[in-house]
């Protein structure tokens, strides 16, 4: 299943929907929210063959759609840092011995095709291009054997970034949670959608111009991994999203003294092989 979340024109609510090669099946009707389709993936499945096959079904357009976030309210969303071996060479940090972990917070959260406010009085705002894993069951001090157990499905992000608050302190999290500031989707695609989740090439574009061109299987620390060992530390609940680092080529990278930061106009494209396209907008606040 490819799950996505979209606006419906006339009440104005997010409606859950299912991308299908024939368009969007809105199943709003039969789950109410994205954690029940978790808990009822088989039944999901079923229904979304059966409307598929029945002639009265109207599909949606994909791209006369506005959507949102693919997960509006999770209870958490947990980014890795320095996860690619490649772009810890670039910003010349060691090799981490365990996953570096932070957080953002809901009001980062927006979708595909969304417009990014970019802060007042701030100049240094970088892309990081990830793969955002989904959790699909709920789970503490999970086995790294049962891991994949727990997953619903991946999605494109882009861990938005204004780097001179982020590395004012110690701490990075008053750089990472800028409104906006975690654009996600277009859809979740589950597990039997992309195969190896850690094959994946990844690549982030600003304004058309290649930045980042990657493969998940850089990876430090891979899925397995990062979802036993937060889940040592807290409970992982249904819609819990993982940002999972981003790879080498992000402005901050750089080796110029006139780094490449997103401004005002650009338009930012994360792309994942098997996840679509994710773009967001860049706008003065």
């Amino acid at each position: 299943m490819k799950v996505l979340t979209f606006v419906d024109q006339a009440s104005g609510e997010y409606h859950l929907g299912v991308l299908t090669s024939k368009g969007v099946l809105d199943i709003s009707d039969d789950f109410e929210t994205l954690q029940e389709v978790m808990a009822n993936k088989e039944k999901a499945e079923a229904l979304i063959e059966f409307y598929l096959e029945a002639d009265y079904i109207e599909l949606l357009n994909f791209d006369e759609l506005t959507l949102g976030p693919v997960v509006p309210n999770p209870e958490k969303i947990i980014c890795v840092g320095v996860n690619y071996k490649r772009h810890a060479e670039e910003m010349k940090i060691e090799t981490p011995e365990m996953p570096i972990l932070f957080s953002k917070f809901n009001n980062t959260l927006t979708a595909h095709n969304s417009t990014i406010k970019i802060p007042k009085d701030t100049y240094m705002i970088d892309y990081e291009g990830e793969l955002a894993i989904i959790i699909g069951k709920e789970g503490r001090n999970i086995d790294r054997a049962n891991a994949m157990d727990y997953v619903f499905g991946y999605a494109n992000a882009n861990d938005v970034s204004e780097r001179s608050s982020q590395f004012a302190t110690s701490q990075w999290l008053a750089g990472k949670t800028y409104d906006g500031f975690c654009p996600v989707g277009p859809y979740i695609a589950t597990l039997g959608e992309i195969g190896e989740p850690h094959k994946l090439r990844i690549k982030t574009y600003v304004n058309g111009e290649l930045r980042q061109d990657s493969n998940t299987n850089d990876m430090i620390f891979k899925t397995r991994g990062l979802v036993s060992h937060i889940s040592k530390y807290m409970t992982l609940k249904p819609g819990d999203i993982i940002l999972t680092g981003t790879p080498e080529g992000v402005a901050s990278g750089y080796k110029t003294a006139d780094k490449p930061w997103i401004k005002e106009g650009d338009t930012v494209t994360v792309e994942i092989e098997s996840l679509g396209r994710l773009t967001s907008h860049f706008v003065k606040e």
